[in-house]
C-alpha cells in the first residue's frame, strides 16, 4: 500500500504567524510545505527552511491553481494565515478582500481538493460580553456585534466558513488567536514596534490599559495540534492571559535593565490627540503605535478562556516573561 504524503498549504507565508508556523512544520523533513506569498514579496526569511515558494493573492482565485495541485495518495492540510490586521480608523478596503474574498478563495479550493483547513480568525470576531466576563469559543458570528473593521472582517469570514462546514462538508476548523507578540515578525507589527520603543528608551509615557497578549509559538504549536484532530465545525481560543501595557513595560525594562516607565497618560487625554497623532503617521506612511481602534481594544474586555483548546488540544501558553525575553533577543540580534 502507498504511504500518504502530506502536503501543507501556508498562506501568508512569510507573515509574523505564517512564517513561525513553517518554521516549525520544516523539522519534519518528510512533509512537503508550500509556502504562498504575494508576487515581488522578498522571500529571504524563507530561504533557510524545507518548503517551496509559490506566488500568489488569495485575493485572485486563478492565482491559487498551481500550490493547489497536487495527486494521488496526497493529504493536503490548508493553514490559511494570509490577512491585513489592520488598527487605523479610515477605511481601507483591501481589509475586506483579503479577509472576507480571500477566505472565500481558498474555502472553493479546499473543497476542489477534498482538503482540510485550518482558518486562523482571531478573538476580535467575538463579540465583547461586559462586566468583564469570560468570553469562550462561540459559533454565530455576527459583523454587526464586533467593533472595527478588522473585526467585522474576521466575524463575516468565520461565519461563512462554518456555514460551509455545515452545508457544504467542508473539513474546517477555526482557531481564534488573541494578541500575538514573539519573536520572528519581520513584519515589524504594531505590537513588536512596541517592544522597541519601550526597550530602546524611546517611549517616554505609557497609556493606561491591557489585553490578552499570547506568544506566536504557542499559537503556533495550537494550530499545528489541530492537524490530526478530528475537529472540523469546532472553534479553538488561542489565547494567554490579560497583561497591562504597564506591566509589559516593567519586564521588559527588567530586561534590559534600563529605567521603568512611571508616566501613564489618561485615557481621555490620549482619545483628544489620537487624531492627530495618526495623521502625523500617515504622513510618514507608517502605522501608529495608537489609535482611535488601538485605544478602544487596550480597554476593552479580554478575559478569553482557552479552556477548550487546554482540553482538545494540549494547549499550554507559557509566561509572558520568557516571550518578551526571547523577543528581545532576537530583536536585538536582527537589527
Amino acid at each position: 500500500m502507498k504511504r500518504i504524503k502530506k502536503i501543507f498549504i501556508i498562506t501568508g507565508a512569510n507573515g509574523f504567524l505564517g512564517n513561525n508556523i513553517i518554521r516549525e512544520l520544516s523539522l519534519n523533513k518528510e512533509f512537503e510545505i508550500r509556502a504562498l506569498i504575494l508576487p515581488n514579496q522578498n522571500t529571504d526569511i524563507l530561504k533557510d527552511f524545507n518548503c517551496k515558494i509559490y506566488y500568489g493573492d488569495v485575493r485572485e482565485y486563478d492565482t491559487l491553481t498551481e500550490i493547489f495541485n497536487i495527486n494521488e495518495n496526497q493529504e493536503l492540510v490548508v493553514i490559511h494565515c494570509a490577512a491585513i490586521v489592520y488598527i487605523k480608523s479610515k477605511h481601507n478596503q483591501d481589509v475586506y478582500e483579503v479577509n472576507v474574498n480571500g477566505t472565500k478563495n481558498i474555502v472553493k479550493k479546499v473543497l476542489e481538493k477534498n482538503a482540510k483547513l485550518i482558518y486562523v480568525s482571531s478573538v476580535h470576531a467575538i463579540p465583547e460580553k461586559p462586566n468583564n466576563k469570560i468570553m469562550t469559543e462561540i459559533t454565530n458570528f455576527d459583523k454587526n456585534k464586533v467593533i472595527g473593521l478588522y473585526a467585522k472582517t474576521k466575524a463575516e469570514a468565520a461565519n461563512y466558513v462554518l456555514n460551509m462546514v455545515k452545508y457544504n462538508n467542508l473539513n474546517a476548523c477555526i482557531v481564534h488567536p488573541s494578541g500575538i507578540i514573539g519573536p520572528f515578525d519581520y513584519g515589524n507589527s504594531h505590537l513588536t514596534e512596541l517592544i522597541k520603543e519601550i526597550k530602546n528608551g524611546n517611549l517616554k509615557t505609557l497609556v493606561k490599559g491591557g489585553y490578552d497578549f499570547v506568544d506566536v509559538r504557542d499559537v503556533t504549536s495550537g494550530i499545528l495540534k489541530c492537524i490530526n484532530r478530528n475537529i472540523s465545525g469546532e472553534c479553538f481560543i488561542l489565547s494567554n492571559k490579560k497583561y497591562e501595557i504597564k506591566e509589559l513595560a516593567d519586564i521588559i525594562c527588567e530586561l534590559k535593565n534600563i529605567k521603568k516607565i512611571k508616566l501613564i497618560i489618561p485615557l481621555w487625554l490620549v482619545k483628544l490627540i489620537t487624531p492627530f497623532y495618526e495623521m502625523y503617521y500617515n504622513l510618514k506612511r507608517k502605522t501608529p503605535l495608537f489609535t482611535k481602534y488601538s485605544l478602544y481594544t487596550l480597554n476593552s474586555n479580554s478575559n478569553f478562556s482557552h479552556d477548550k483548546a487546554k482540553q482538545y488540544l494540549d494547549y499550554n501558553p507559557r509566561n509572558i516573561r520568557e516571550t518578551l525575553k526571547d523577543t528581545i533577543e532576537w530583536l536585538d540580534q536582527n537589527k
